[in-house]
């Protein structure tokens, strides 16, 4: 694969020489223009030598509430006084560390819950020459709900599956649990397998996708790092399922040390018989394997990250068709989260009328959701679906920070929007944030505290989905960037009522033609904002 090849380079050369990209070219007998356009697109790749130190700091929603600002200005204060000489410091999109906020990473590396001290700290590690440790990941005492096994996962639900090959059971169990899709789009994944399994065709895959990169967002991490093995076992189970010959984890580049364990995780379950050729002494074979994404949120996009695994430019396709029948290289695909597949090991041993009667106020299951902002004890919690906003901040992360009243929450990441207090005792589930006009979304609840500017939080968010717009098609590239331009020119005092009105004009034309859910959804922070805190935009207008 092209994209490896230049992971490959980068990783020799710490960027894509020239001279490289030409004798690729000349080995793999691809145009030059081709390469390029590759390694100009993807955000991770390097045209040019790095410094001996890059820092980027994440500037994005969850860290801008906890004062990536500032830390943004500190780190390049501290930068500059360092003996180091040749550092980069640069903002970057969403590093998917949100309830550890400020996040930044060092040459690549994560570091999160960042201080004056600790950048001062870390910069004075670098010039001493002594080598700059990863961040070790917490461990934690906590038994998980969806979780079948205690201690060692035994692979259980995979080992009755081979043994007995009902896979109408396992469909049927999926249905009754009413578990659906975790990613943000909530399909009916029972109803997804099922399709897979009954399209006819040579080739089948199954996909999981790890490049969560949604403001917000961490839950997926979390679920890597402290249940991989569920996700696994649920993969295989699909990949048995729908007779699919290969099976692939799509993670974010972000998640180097998630990665890493994870492939060492992979090959001792091969080495044990769980996955790998003859599973479990059978005729069955799960082959699963890593690709490391070059970076962008348009990654996460399903059809994007396709066109990623092709070797192309990952811009969304049109739909039809879907994944589920036309998919990776033309073939049927299933395509599920980390914490899709991580939540079918539990509801295939048990049943789905258990997995479901976990569920609160109507809803069905269990929800990893990702709390942070301004939260006493931001972090990634196992809850039941249907738990409220309020139950959930307040009950179970700490309430909010410094004894300040709630004044907005994004229930579903940052591509849903803000709700006001008011109606903090909604449900979180799927239907009834629909019914109040909002989403589930990518399962990131986002707290903010009375005395926040909204405008400034729209502002963020834009911005966001303006950097990370793939330019595909004119009504997201042009539309995000123009959202961007009338918000800057309201927060600078140079504004009227009338931008207010042409930016509903233009949210409309984005979510009726924009391809892909993220021109679709890029409208939603500033529309929720004129809706519930008109007033917070007004003032910059009239004063």
């Amino acid at each position: 694969m092209i994209i490896h090849a230049l992971h490959a380079i980068q990783e020799e050369h710490g960027y894509l020489p020239a001279e490289a990209l030409q004798n690729l070219s000349r080995d793999i007998n691809e145009p030059l223009y081709r390469l390029y356009g590759l390694a100009s697109f993807y955000p991770h790749f390097r045209l040019a030598p790095p410094p001996s130190t890059q820092i980027r700091v994440c500037r994005d929603f969850s860290c801008h509430l906890r004062g990536a600002t500032d830390l943004y200005d500190i780190v390049c204060t501290a930068a500059e006084a360092s003996p180091l000489g040749d550092v980069e410091v640069t903002p970057t999109s969403c590093l998917g560390q949100c309830e550890e906020a400020p996040a930044i990473t060092i040459n690549d590396r994560p570091y999160t819950k960042m201080s004056a001290q600790r950048i001062t700290a870390l910069l004075d590690t670098l010039a001493s020459e002594r080598t700059l440790r990863q961040q070790r990941l917490t461990p934690i005492d906590t038994t998980f709900q969806c979780n079948p096994y205690q201690g060692e996962p035994r692979y259980e639900a995979l080992r009755r599956f081979v043994e007995d090959g009902d896979a109408q059971a396992v469909i049927d169990a999926l249905k009754q649990s009413g578990l659906r899709g975790m990613g943000g789009a909530g399909f009916p994944t029972g109803v997804k397998w099922e399709l897979v399994r009954n399209t006819v065709s040579d080739v089948k895959y199954v996909i999981c996708n790890a490049d969560e990169s949604e403001p917000g967002t961490s839950k997926d991490r979390f679920i890597l790092q402290h249940m991989p093995d569920l996700l696994l076992e649920g993969m295989a189970l699909a990949a048995l399922l729908a007779g699919a010959q290969k099976s692939i984890i799509y993670i974010r580049h972000e998640y180097g040390r998630e990665r890493e364990q994870l492939q060492k995780l992979i090959r001792r379950r091969q080495h044990e018989g769980f996955l790998g050729d003859s599973l479990f002494d059978s005729d069955h074979r799960v082959e699963i394997e890593i690709f490391e994404s070059p970076g962008g949120y348009i990654c996460g996009e399903e059809t994007a990250l396709l066109e990623a695994l092709e070797d192309k430019r990952a811009e969304p396709r049109n739909k039809p068709p879907f994944p589920g029948t036309h998919g990776l290289f033309g073939k049927p695909t299933l395509i599920n989260n980390v914490e899709t597949f991580a939540m079918v090991p539990g509801i295939v041993l048990n049943g789905g009328q258990w997995w479901a009667e976990h569920g609160q106020n109507g809803a069905s299951g269990l929800k990893f959701l990702a709390v942070s902002g301004h939260v006493r004890h931001p972090g990634v919690y196992e809850v039941p679906l249907g738990l409220t906003v309020r139950e959930l901040l307040y009950d179970v992360a700490g309430g909010i920070r410094h004894g300040h009243d709630l004044k907005a929450f994004a229930p579903g990441g940052a591509s849903s929007g803000f709700l006001p207090a008011s109606m903090a005792d909604v449900p979180l589930d799927f239907r009834t944030l629909a019914e109040a006009g909002s989403m589930l979304g990518s399962g990131a609840v986002v707290a903010v505290a009375e005395g926040t500017c909204m405008l400034d939080l729209a502002l963020n968010v834009g911005r966001f989905f303006r950097n990370e717009s793939c330019g595909k098609c004119v009504p997201c590239r042009v539309g995000s960037e123009k959202i961007v331009m009338l918000l800057e020119n309201i927060f600078d005092g140079n504004g009227s009522r009338a931008d207010l009105d042409l930016i509903e004009e233009l949210s409309d034309a984005m979510a009726l033609t924009s391809i892909c859910g993220l021109g679709q959804a890029a409208p939603n922070p500033i529309l929720s904002v004129i809706k519930y805190f008109k007033d917070d935009i007004v003032r910059y207008i009239t004063r």
